[in-house]
This record gives structure tokens, sequence and C-alpha cells, in this order.
């Protein structure tokens, strides 16, 4: 397994792939079955929210509308061009993405797997200020743990690893290896992906972003607002510090965390370690009091808006208008 800590090319999508495919081929040459890149690493966490979010500012304004700019819709061609990099290296690749779909912008995490299956989580409720920035995801279908030749691969995004009936759904559908994105690996962030690990009995792949402050052309008219919501450890030469790693089902770390670099971190996972875990708890299973406690998913697709076309939706005139000299 690899866990990509890199920096994106800041708010250049075509960009960002490109170095994304060389990070694929490097980690599966390395052996890697499993990569792992950090939220909406393509093309980049939009500090600045944190920074510049006055009613009306038009930095801000400009700054998003950059990044609406930059960001990938799936599918794409430059969607296509990481798919196509998971396929032909035989990789399942999980890369957290700003998402467009119309005029809306989703912090996603995307699946590419290596059989060419293409799936899409969306943050379910995006993070205090981040609101300004990204829509809630409109339902529950991108709740998914898919099903590899390894075992159950899934995935969530920053705080959702705080929101416990969404653990539970997770939980529910066997996951093996789940990949925790965040910005960049703090304290919180360690203390939320090492219980999900225990809680779930699972692998957890931690990525966050190292981004040196050299990463954002001064330029940026935003670029001091982005300061506002780095890691503070960073001081004026890191916004984001990374803090990635690998934990195992006991929450215990295989690898890392490791901070201020730009590295790909591997781990061999012993794969039984998650049953041998179970034996003293298993969440969903002999750890569960099922007739006390009951959990609906609802995972059906919805869209924003349904139109509902009635007989006079279009209407027709009784008599044909003559069109011609």
């Amino acid at each position: 397994m690899a866990v990509v800590q890199a920096s994106p090319v800041f708010l250049d999508r075509d960009a960002t792939i490109e170095k994304g495919i060389a990070l694929i081929n490097e980690a599966a040459d390395a052996g890697a079955q499993v990569i792992a890149f950090p939220e909406v690493w393509v093309p980049g966490y939009p500090l600045w929210i944190y920074g510049a979010a006055g009613w009306g500012d038009e930095a801000a304004k400009r700054g998003f509308a950059k990044l609406h700019e930059q960001s990938l819709e799936v599918p794409s061609p430059a969607c296509d061009r990481l798919t196509r990099a998971a396929v032909a290296r035989g990789v399942d690749v999980v890369v957290g993405i700003n998402e467009v779909s119309g005029g809306t912008l989703y912090n996603s995490l995307l699946y590419l797997m290596a059989d060419g299956q293409v799936a899409v989580h969306r943050k379910l409720v995006p993070t205090h200020a981040e609101r300004m920035i990204w829509a809630a995801s409109e339902d529950g279908s991108g709740l998914l743990v898919l099903d590899r030749p390894y075992g159950g691969l899934g995935g969530l995004v920053c705080w959702e690893h705080w929101m416990p009936l969404t653990r539970f759904a997770m939980h529910a559908q066997s996951e093996l290896i789940h990949v925790a994105v965040w910005p960049w690996g703090y304290e919180l962030a360690h203390l939320g992906s090492r219980h999900y690990a225990f809680e779930g009995r699972c692998f957890v792949l931690v990525a966050g972003t190292y981004m040196p402050a050299s990463a954002v052309a001064d330029s940026f008219e935003l670029r001091e607002a982005m300061f506002a919501g780095s890691d503070p450890e960073g001081g004026r030469e890191t916004m984001l510090t990374g803090g990635s790693g690998v934990i195992g089902p006991d929450a215990n770390w295989l690898v890392g965390p490791v901070h201020n670099e730009e590295v790909t971190l591997y781990a061999d996972l012993d794969l039984a370690h998650a049953s041998r875990e179970r034996y003293a708890m298993d969440t969903v299973g002999h750890y569960n009091r099922p007739d006390i406690f009951d959990l609906t998913v609802d995972r059906r697709k919805r869209s924003q808006i349904s139109w509902l076309a009635g007989p006079d939706h279009m209407p027709v005139a009784e008599e044909a208008l003559e069109v011609g000299p």
C-alpha cells in the first residue's frame, strides 16, 4: 500500500494530474496495490477561506472562480487520464478532488480501480468555512465500500470521521482498507484516524498534503490569506506539513506519521491482522446490539432538481405555422 504525501501544482488541474500519474507509476513500480492521495489534492485545498471570507470579497470571488475553472469533472478527458493510469498499472487509486458538477463544487473522493471501475464519494457535510466553497452531497450514494480482490476498500473525508453513523455505515460494509484524507495530518486528524481503525478493525491510510509556501505563487492575490488556514507548525515556510501514515486495526502506527517532506510512504499489510483484532471486538458483529439499535442508510441517487412535465409543458399550436417565403 502507498500513501502519497506531495504538493499539488496549486490551482493547475492538468499539471497536478500529470504529477499524479508520475507518482502512480512510481508507486506501482514499488509494488503498491492501493495508492492514496490527500484531500482535494486536485488541484489543491483552498486555504484562503479561513483568511478571506468577507461578504462580497472580490478577491475571494476571483479565487473561487479560479478553483472552479481548475476543478475536475467526472467523467471528463482529464479524469480519463487518471483512470487510464490506474488501469495500465493494475492499481487501485483513491484521490481527493475538487469535483465540479454544473456550477457546483464538491469535496470528493475519486476511486479509480484497476479494472476500470470509477466511483465518487462526495463529502456529506463540508466543515465550517468550507460551506462557502463546497456543497453538501445530495445523497448517500457515495457511502461505498468497493469489493476488491484483497477486501473492502472505502474512504471518508476529514471531519466525516467524527460522524458516528457514517462510520458505522462504512464498518457494516466489511471495510478492510480505509483511506482517510485530510488537508494535513494534525493531532485531531490522527486521533480520528486511529479511532476509526480501532472501531472498524481495519487498516487506515492517512493521507495529508505536504505543500511548501513556495508552491503558491507570489502573484496569487490570496496567498497571504492562505496562512490563516495553514498548519501553524509550518511557520512561513510550509503551509501544509503532511502528517501521513498507515495505521493498523489495533490503532497502532505501522508507518509514520511523517511531516515536512514530500514522500510516498509504503506499507506491507498483514490482512489477517484485522480478523485477529475482531476476536475482542467486532463493532457490527458480536459487539453490536441490533435488537436495540437500528440504522437505516438511504443510498438512493438524487439530483438537485426533478422536472415533472405535465401535458401542458410544451404547448403545441393547433395549426402549424407556415414557414417560408
